[in-house]
């Protein structure tokens, strides 16, 4: 009997094309291909874990694509863990400590250690989640905070083409993540290739560019997300027509840890 056409149905290929890859000092993932997850509480989303401990990495990022009314069932309480949230598109509801606060696209928010939280979508949405273990000084731990981008100046550091938009205060040493938006006009790019002790999240939020890690070359475009471990070289240059930004995480403002 001959099969019925199926859209649903995902045709055979002879192999496989990704641009994803991973190695030991970086990775790029497309959400193609990146597949989903399930973590118990959450419901009505399809949650995309974009790099982990077992990457390699000390935090964990999650595209989360959510559904009217989905999100975590309960307030959640992770011991010793922080959260930032920044929503992609649509309108997300962020409950801290039973308080709600509504995030339209490119609103987020940072939850501290030892805070409840938790989320969910008042339309279609699609939401970046991040998670790290917090490293405690002899200071209290940073309060929460919720804003938006166009909130935040754009600066413009070293030079002209290219702008720094930080989300988070950068001379408060309670803070032991960082989180800015790195924004690029066409032909921009950095002066010189980094090489530096910090672990890079990156989500490429509007345009394209290529990204040298490690030596290799990779074309990175909007919705691809890449990990940098400590000390993997890096540059970006801005192609295409329009402006390039990214949405990137790093870790800062602690001592050198010993094994």
């Amino acid at each position: 009997m001959q099969q019925q056409n199926d859209d649903r149905i995902v045709p055979p290929n002879i192999f496989g094309h990704n641009r994803a890859v991973v190695t030991s000092q970086y990775a790029i993932m497309q959400t193609a291909g990146t597949l989903p997850s399930r973590i118990p509480g959450i419901s009505g989303a399809t949650l995309r874990v974009q790099t982990a401990p077992p990457m390699g990495a000390e935090f964990a990022q999650i595209l989360c694509e959510l559904e009217p009314g989905g999100g975590t069932e309960y307030d959640r309480l992770e011991d010793g863990i922080q959260h930032f949230f920044y929503v992609l598109d649509g309108e997300v509801d962020l409950t801290i400590d039973g308080q709600i606060f509504s995030l339209t696209a490119h609103g987020y928010g940072y939850v501290p250690v030892n805070h409840r939280c938790g989320f969910s979508a008042r339309t279609d949405a699609r939401m970046i989640w991040i998670r790290k273990p917090y490293e405690p000084l002899d200071i209290p731990a940073p309060d929460p905070l919720i804003s938006h981008r166009d909130s935040v100046e754009r600066s413009r550091p070293h030079t002209e083409g290219r702008y720094w938009q930080y989300l988070l205060p950068t001379d408060d040493f309670a803070f032991d993540m960082s989180m800015n938006i790195l924004g690029f006009k066409p032909g921009n790019y950095f002066p010189y290739v980094e090489t530096h002790i910090m672990e890079h999240g990156l989500y490429m939020l509007e345009g394209q560019g290529l990204y040298l890690l490690a030596g290799d070359w990779h074309e990175a475009v909007v919705d691809d997300f890449i990990w940098m471990a400590p000390y993997c070289p890096q540059q970006f240059y801005c192609t295409g027509w329009g402006e390039a930004a990214y949405l990137l995480y790093k870790n800062v403002n602690r001592d050198i840890r010993f094994a």
